[in-house]
């Protein structure tokens, strides 16, 4: 016999454990669809939908660079590449030599592509070839079906019309690397979205300083995919921004002028508007070609670029330092004057040599000069009249009256990589030294800095810079390269610098008598009369020769003695007009000896195509390169009717006028406003 009420007790405990974890489960099932559809139902829906849409960036085509006077610096074009994404090859070395049995394929661009492999991702598109021509198109679009992971692309790439032409001002782009990613990780969120589908990024020059600028903005394509990643339609556009344009305030006809004056020498040039700071002329020799690197140098190029003994890779205007020289003595002058250690009148006896204690200071070739004051100290480049000025100023004194002048600093331009240069005094000299004697800062020392020389070194572009400075009445401005930017629907684009100059505080009376010595230079009698004779307008100048070695006390300096690279480097400082300066220059040609030998004469051909729009001839080019000219040579030409590589040929050309004085207190061409690039 069954015992039912006990067969009935056990069911229903049973069926009520049963309704007991039905709850529970059906608690937990309400518990979780409240947290999936309430609490993250924002996340999910994202998920959802990024599972079926995907966001592809459309990278923006970036800026052109242009001259003051609309000239094309920078352009991107439209290429065809052929292009391999690695994760879709399965057999590299076979895609590889297919495609090299399809289209020429070099030794370097496999290197090339191969180092962008390694530094790449997996499912990156990489460039094989770059410019691919119809034929070869065509070729490969025949086999394509039979090359997965390969693929022709439609891309912009980089182009600099001029070539070497300015090569160091405007720099050049390059590929994104992994440096580039670690260093883009550290950016805002914002700034890093807007480079996704970059490939390139600013290396060097404006390319870089003003990369924001260029860059532009980048847009993006919704779609939505399948399962298997196919786009099925379009949702959403935004269309990416193209980079600015950038107008600099070089003048690219003067900068190639200068580069073909320079011809195979080293050196470099600055030339400033002395009214608002613009760069007119920021040449560097030897240069190089930036188009090599926009889609990564060969290992060949690079090795040959990087290891040449006339580093063209070295930017000489912006970064490197040189002793000033005699340049430097009209800032001593100026000193002298200020600090009421000298009159202009004040005259010192110049015999070729100074004694302090047992040291023996000379004059170059010991020359006998007699009395000489401010002005004829100057024209003839007297050693001893500076000497005594430096001994008895004193090393800190002449350095804190410099030093507000950007000796020894950098002046801010807007280039990345300035070199600071050394405007030394003690403090700097205990602390660059670990040994006590070599601490000391002897009287010896303030003597040489007084001439240039010692420790002291200085940029072109600080040397420019102070000079543009004295010549505008003590009045200094920033220089700069950046003069407009021109964004879409900104036909009257934005400046990019403010012209407000701040003035340093000297007495115009000192200002004149020193800017009065620097044009005696430039007159019979000076050290640069030869190369200013026949100008139709006054300047001032300063040559100078500073020393690559030093030389021992007591023996003579001979150049035929030295090996080439340890001769004496000329130098010239300079501006014009005297009655209202527009221009100031400072220009160096390395181990080429006396400043009225190589550098002068350059410098002379920059103000007569500043000042009088001329242009020197062939023949005339040929032989300043050659260091082999003084004053102009053969028939000047205007320079608006010369061919040259950033202008087609003009028209038949004329014979260039007779110069007329009232050109003179005209502003240079260079220096007017230019029109809006089209």
């Amino acid at each position: 016999m069954h015992d039912v009420e006990l067969q009935l007790l056990r069911f229903r405990r049973r069926a009520q454990i049963a309704l007991v974890v039905v709850l529970l489960a059906l608690g937990l099932l309400a518990v979780r669809m409240y947290v999936l559809q309430i609490q993250r139902h924002a996340d999910l829906q994202t998920r959802a939908e990024s599972n079926r849409t995907a966001v592809i960036p459309l990278p923006p085509l970036r800026g052109q660079i242009v001259d003051r006077h609309g000239v094309l610096l920078a352009d991107s074009l439209a290429v065809f590449t052929l292009e391999i994404t690695p994760a879709l090859v399965a057999d590299m070395d076979h895609t590889l030599q297919t495609l090299a049995e399809l289209v020429p394929i070099t030794p370097g661009e496999l290197r090339r592509f191969q180092r962008l492999r390694a530094e790449s991702h997996r499912f990156a598109s990489l460039p094989l070839r770059s410019r691919l021509t119809p034929e070869e198109m065509s070729v490969l679009a025949a086999q394509l079906f039979r090359l997965p992971g390969v693929s022709i692309q439609a891309r912009h790439l980089r182009y600099y019309p001029l070539g070497a032409s300015a090569a160091h001002v405007v720099g050049h782009v390059g590929r994104i690397n992994q440096r580039d990613r670690e260093r883009m990780a550290e950016w805002p969120p914002e700034k890093q979205a807007n480079y996704r589908g970059t490939d390139h990024i600013g290396r060097l020059g404006v390319e870089q300083s003003h990369e924001a600028l260029l860059h532009g903005s980048t847009g993006f394509r919704r779609v939505e995919i399948n399962s298997h990643g196919q786009v099925l339609r379009t949702l959403e556009t935004v269309p990416a921004r193209t980079g600015q344009t950038l107008r600099l305030t070089l003048d690219a006809r003067l900068q190639h002028l200068v580069e073909q004056l320079f011809g195979a020498r080293r050196g470099a040039l600055v030339a400033i508007d002395v009214r608002n700071g613009e760069v007119l002329a920021f040449v560097s020799m030897p240069s190089f070609d930036p188009n090599s690197f926009v889609d990564g140098i060969g290992v060949e190029e690079w090795r040959a670029l990087n290891e040449s003994i006339e580093r063209p890779l070295f930017n000489r205007a912006l970064r490197g330092t040189y002793p000033p020289g005699s340049t430097f003595k009209p800032f001593m002058a100026l000193a002298g004057l200020e600090l009421g250690l000298r009159r202009p009148e004040t005259t010192v006896y110049d015999p070729g040599f100074w004694v302090l204690g047992n040291q023996r200071f000379r004059s170059v070739g010991e020359r006998h000069l007699g009395h000489v004051d401010l002005r004829s100290g100057m024209a003839v480049s007297s050693n001893v009249y500076y000497y005594t000025l430096a001994h008895e100023m004193g090393i800190d004194v002449l350095h804190g009256f410099m030093h507000p002048q950007g000796f020894g600093q950098r002046t801010g331009i807007d280039l990345v990589g300035e070199g600071r240069g050394l405007l030394p005094n003690q403090a700097w000299k205990r602390s660059a030294y670990s040994h006590p004697a070599q601490q000391r800062w002897f009287p010896g020392d303030t003597v040489a800095v007084g001439i240039g020389q010692g420790y002291s070194a200085f940029t072109m572009l600080q040397l420019a810079h102070a000079t543009a400075t004295l010549a505008n009445g003590g009045v200094r401005h920033q220089p700069h390269l950046g003069l407009r930017a021109y964004a879409l629907g900104e036909p009257r684009g934005r400046e990019l610098a403010t012209h407000q100059g701040t003035p340093m505080g000297w007495q115009s009376q000192n200002l004149q008598a020193v800017l009065e010595a620097m044009e005696a230079v430039n007159l019979p009698g000076g050290t640069a009369a030869g190369v200013f004779a026949g100008a139709p307008y006054r300047s001032g100048g300063k040559t100078g020769t500073a020393q690559a070695v030093r030389i021992a006390q007591g023996a003579r300096y001979d150049a035929a003695q030295l090996e080439e690279h340890q001769r004496s480097h000329s130098l010239y400082i300079g501006f014009a007009p005297l009655e209202a300066p527009t221009v100031a220059l400072a220009v160096i040609v390395e181990n080429a000896g006396f400043g009225s030998v190589a550098a002068a004469p350059i410098a002379r051909r920059v103000f007569d195509y500043l000042l009088l729009g001329l242009y020197p001839s062939e023949a005339d080019i040929a032989a300043t390169a050659l260091g082999q000219t003084r004053a102009p040579t053969g028939l000047q030409r205007l320079a608006r009717e010369v061919a040259w590589p950033g202008r087609p040929a003009p028209p038949a050309p004329q014979p260039a006028p007779a110069v007329q004085p009232a050109l003179v207190s005209q502003p240079a061409p260079a220096t007017q406003p230019a029109a809006v690039p089209r």
